[in-house]
């Protein structure tokens, strides 16, 4: 299933938002940052990509709902949330 591309425009902008915060974690390293301010940006980014992957996950499973498709069974679904625990 191909998902529709404006229903995860917010994924993508979440994940773009993550790449930058993934980038000012590279740079706080290199300049000897603290490290709790490290790992708390490093934090930050975790939780960008597992909301933009369960933003994901449910627009999948909404547009299946929607167009009445039944391409996964209820493991494959259990498995790719599990994927991002």
């Amino acid at each position: 299933m191909e998902l529709d591309a404006d229903a995860i425009t917010p994924a993508i902008n979440r994940l773009k938002r993550a790449q930058g915060q993934l980038a000012a974690v590279t740079r706080m390293l290199e300049d000897g940052r603290d490290c709790k301010d490290v790992v708390t940006q490093l934090s930050a980014v975790s939780k960008a990509l597992d909301r933009a992957g369960f933003a994901i996950i449910a627009t999948g499973m909404e547009q299946c709902l929607a167009d009445g498709e039944q391409t996964m069974d209820r493991k494959e679904l259990e498995k790719l949330f599990l994927t991002l625990a």
